[in-house]
């Protein structure tokens, strides 16, 4: 259009066109002023992000819903955060190596205009993330430093309560109502609301199985001192599922098992088993799970070379990069096996007042883990004629129970005089609950094709009359003890024993003889023993002492 026609054009309009055309364009773009500053406005503080380097906090505004994804790659840390109407989706990778000087405290307000939304971020307050934590473990202190943490959990606090999210697995979902709770079980997130207790005071043991994912610590087939008759993967169980629990207290969180802070903590020290067959279960279930964290096997081994461990002995497994040893002593009573001179010939007997002889490879370790209680249910134990002594004298008739409570005030003189309690820490580890079905040990006794926990508590077993007269004697001792407290949480778990899976078998008429004779008092590995060094691991972090201070 020429100069003309745009004169002309503007000359046939009328006032009254000209006023309300000129009117209609000035609200267009008093609209879009007031649009643009009420958008930036409603915006800002209403996103934070964390920085992956220090875990400082800075405020971002976007229009629209995103992903944003940070990594830190000295230890392998990957979190992925997915902001989206509200909620907050996290993706834990493997185990933080390093995060220097992360401040607690920086977490502890997400959004300073709460009264604008009521989204998860504006509410979550994360001033308490753990109780304490120190290389890569799971405790720390409000407000104070993370350093060499393994993000295990943590604690978001709103108006109404506290809900408590532990990561168990490789990805978590951090949305806490309650329908993605029951997703979380499947997918090895476990949501807990009121869990206000911390882990100092909290009873570990009181506590249920809940689905993780996650676990094991190390993969079935793994490691390579398991003895066979624990090894139901090489015994070629068909199912898995048993692998797949971890132990939850009702009222805290324990920490993940994190085997390089627990070597780190155990550099240049020695920790001992001392016990029968169920502490060597647990002895190996250890030695796997510290094992699989080493770089460079070959820096793992058993100082004699052996490589099975049923013989009654001292067996010691040196972590050459760590300087220290995780060793197991055989001593299935505690106190001495022996005999005696009867008149009808030599009698075997076990000496109640006097301790084994092998307390010369274990009275110098740093951590002593003691058990006994499965001896004293074989035939000539528990029938008690003619077998217990105590000086010279043989009872001709003793209660069994009455002989272990002996036992065990033998064991804990022994303990009061000999170990020192500023140095050495002690543990006993209750009684592991068996599950034959149908006759005992001995007797045709079955567990065979259970491959779930049991999850009516009223299908329990009556607690341990063993485990009764043992909290008699630990509340009269001068030294402290911790008492791992095992025998209720095993008891959940009829599906983790070997069953048939003790050996394999070359033909069909060997497998089916074997159902005559099973395995319903040890446990698989990987299982139900690696919850044991678990709680062992959380129990040492709440004593808190030498190495284990946080």
């Amino acid at each position: 259009m020429d100069a003309m026609k745009l004169a002309f054009h503007g000359q046939v309009l009328s006032p009254t066109r000209k006023l309300i055309s000129g009117f209609v364009l000035w609200v267009c773009a008093s609209l879009i002023i007031l649009s643009v500053f009420l958008l930036g406005n409603s915006l800002n503080g209403r996103l934070v992000l964390f920085s992956a380097g220090t875990f400082n906090s800075s405020r971002v505004s976007w229009p629209f819903s995103f992903s944003t994804s940070s990594s830190v790659n000295n230890g392998n840390l990957n979190f992925t955060s997915n902001f989206k109407n509200g909620s907050i989706n996290v993706e834990q990778g493997s185990a933080i190596e390093q995060i220097q000087e992360a401040n607690a405290g920086n977490f502890s307000d997400l959004s300073e205009n709460r009264n604008r939304s009521e989204s998860v971020l504006e509410k979550a307050h994360l001033g308490t993330l753990f109780k304490k934590v120190k290389n890569e473990s799971l405790v720390s202190e409000e407000g104070g430093l993370i350093r060499n943490s393994s993000l295990s959990g943590d604690e978001v606090t709103n108006g109404n309560g506290t809900i408590e999210v532990k990561f168990l697995g490789n990805s978590s979902d951090l949305n806490s109502s309650s329908s993605n709770r029951e997703e979380g079980r499947s997918s090895g997130l476990e949501v807990e609301e009121n869990q206000n207790t911390s882990l100092e005071n909290c009873d570990i043991f009181d506590g249920r199985w809940v689905r993780d994912e996650s676990k094991p610590y190390y993969p079935a087939g793994s490691c390579p001192h398991i003895d066979r008759d624990f090894d139901c993967h090489l015994n070629r169980r068909p199912d898995d599922g048993f692998l797949k629990w971890k132990w939850q207290p009702n009222r805290c969180n324990i920490p993940s098992f994190n085997a390089t802070d627990f070597l780190e903590r155990l550099r240049g020290q020695k920790l001992v088993f001392v016990g029968d067959s169920l502490n060597r279960n647990m002895w190996e279930s250890l030695v796997c799970i510290l094992r699989h964290s080493i770089e460079n096997k070959k820096r793992v081994y058993e100082i004699s070379g052996r490589t099975e461990f049923k013989k009654k002995g001292f067996y010691a497994f040196r972590f050459e990069d760590y300087n220290c040893t995780v060793d197991f002593v055989g001593s299935p009573f505690l106190v001495r096996e022996s005999s005696f001179n009867a008149k009808n010939g030599t009698i075997e007997t076990l000496r109640l007042d006097l301790m084994d002889q092998t307390t010369k490879m274990y009275h110098d370790a740093d951590i002593i883990v003691f058990n006994t209680g499965h001896w004293w249910t074989h035939e000539k134990t528990s029938k008690g004629e003619d077998y217990y002594q105590e000086g010279n004298h043989v009872h001709s008739r003793l209660k069994v129970l009455e002989a272990y409570k002996r036992a065990l005030m033998t064991w804990a003189k022994w303990v009061n005089k000999n170990i020192d309690g500023n140095r050495t820490q002690v543990f006993f580890r209750g009684y592991s609950v068996t599950h034959f079905r149908g006759g005992q040990w001995n007797s045709g006794g079955q567990c065979h094709k259970e491959t779930e926990p049991i999850y009516n508590e009223k299908f329990l077993a009556k607690y341990p009359s063993k485990m009764r007269a043992l909290e008699l004697v630990l509340r009269e001792m001068k030294s402290p003890v911790t008492y791992l407290n095992i025998s209720r949480l095993t008891d959940y778990r009829k599906d983790g024993h070997p069953s048939i899976y003790r050996m394999q078998y070359k033909t069909t008429e060997e497998h089916i003889a074997a159902e005559r004779s099973q395995d319903c008092s040890h446990w698989c590995l990987p299982g139900v023993p690696d919850s044991w060094n678990e709680l062992l691991y959380a129990s040492l972090l709440k004593a808190g002492r030498g190495s284990w201070r946080i």
